[in-house]
């Protein structure tokens, strides 16, 4: 069989790979930790579960607009109006299949071959795998710990040509945790202004951080900037509802609501209607249960923050968002394991874990950061404990 060159360019999501192998393996009854999901592992709010269960009771079951129903719509934007202190109509807002399907859309709707977008790495996986099936060309631009992970408009300016189109910007961030202030989103937007780029702001964690930090869209700096920028969220994240798939898109130029709906229309068609009922209630109820899983979250990652820096040879930030610790391996690369095999690289090192401690980490490399991994804490404080325990002693045992 032959397939596509579209296809052959791209790579599977080594996130979703790793967490399938920690499953089989739990299927066979090994004693995996898994570090890898990307979920929260708390129930959804029984109050957006009874909003689905009554969508199926009075037959809400059938097809709905291509981009959601005018009742989601209004949701999402008296949402975007209360947290955000952004405004904007139906015509500029669409509702799919997950934020990473608002983002695919928006990718092949925006983007072609010779065109350029920038990603600032550590990325999520996805975003460059996304820009390579439009056609375009990710223009990965580093970040570093001593910079928190947060790209520069200095470092915009120096990598920025005239085929650059548009840049991604994900705040708070997977796999880093790290969110950008009201300050640095300034100095972005402004750059991103005076070049003629396209904002894409992912803000699927918004909900999620911690200190006391105060998530900024970056379209709320200005109404100029809101008119250059599409920003992206969706219910899975903060309302625990990843199995629902519902994302959206609040775009200040409804003509690409109205493309990306085109695309939609010949693809998808609608996201399930069923779900459209639930994030109704997820996206204009109270957040009570948010908010106390959030203060859950904030304890389990001090603790797995204080537990990998107290590893030799392992450094971690602390985040400041989302649900996921990135720290840096790369003081145990060189060594060697029970079998001699020398570790060269995030890839390996993960792999070590795997087989010598049952312990599943996402090996940093598929971030585009080779010296770090991505350790979810979205598990109990007693798998945490657990889990760490024995990467330390996996570590003490190379050689």
């Amino acid at each position: 069989m032959k397939f596509s060159e579209r296809i052959s360019n791209i790579s599977p999501s080594m996130t979703l790979a790793i967490d399938a192998k920690a499953r089989e393996m739990k299927a066979r009854g090994e004693d995996v930790i898994g570090f890898g999901a990307g979920e929260p592992d708390f129930n959804t709010p029984e109050r957006i579960k009874q909003a689905g269960i009554s969508a199926i009771e009075n037959n809400e079951t059938r097809y709905t607009p291509v981009g959601g129903t005018d009742l989601l719509k209004e949701a999402i934007i008296t949402k975007l109006t209360r947290d955000n202190g952004l405004v904007y109509e139906k015509n500029q807002i669409l509702a799919s299949c997950g934020a990473k399907h608002s983002f695919y859309n928006l990718a092949q709707v925006l983007w072609q071959a010779g065109d350029e977008v920038i990603i600032p790495a550590p990325y999520w996986v996805s975003f460059p795998e996304i820009v390579t099936l439009s056609g375009a060309r990710p223009l990965i631009i580093h970040t570093g710990a001593e910079q928190d992970f947060k790209i520069t408009a200095e470092q915009i300016e120096n990598a920025v040509t005239p085929n650059t189109r548009a840049i991604v910007i994900n705040s708070p961030s997977n796999p880093t945790g790290s969110a950008y202030n009201n300050d640095e989103l300034e100095k972005l937007a402004e750059c991103a202004l005076r070049h003629g780029l396209l904002i894409i702001s992912d803000e699927i964690y918004e909900q999620i951080v911690f200190d006391g930090f105060h998530h900024t869209s970056i379209a709320s700096i200005s109404k100029e900037v809101q008119k250059q920028c599409v920003v992206i969220n969706g219910v899975s994240k903060s309302y625990a509802m990843t199995g629902w798939r519902i994302g959206y898109m609040a775009s200040g130029d409804p003509e690409i609501v109205k493309q990306v709906s085109k695309l939609q229309g010949q693809s998808t068609s609608n996201p399930c209607a069923i779900s459209q009922a639930a994030s109704i209630e997820a996206l204009t109820g109270p957040l009570d249960e948010i908010h106390a899983m959030v203060r859950e979250f904030e304890k389990r990652r001090d603790i797995i923050v204080e537990r990998l820096t107290q590893i030799p040879g392992v450094s971690c930030r602390k985040p400041t968002g989302s649900f996921y610790s990135f720290p840096d391996f790369s003081g145990v690369y060189g060594k060697k394991d029970m079998n001699g095999k020398v570790l060269k690289g995030s890839l390996d090192f993960s792999d070590y874990l795997l087989s010598a401690e049952k312990v599943a980490i996402v090996p940093g490399i598929a971030f585009g950061a080779d010296a770090h991994a991505r350790l979810a804490f979205a598990m109990s404080l007693e798998k945490i404990e657990a889990g760490t325990h024995r990467i330390k002693e996996a570590i003490e045992n190379l050689q």
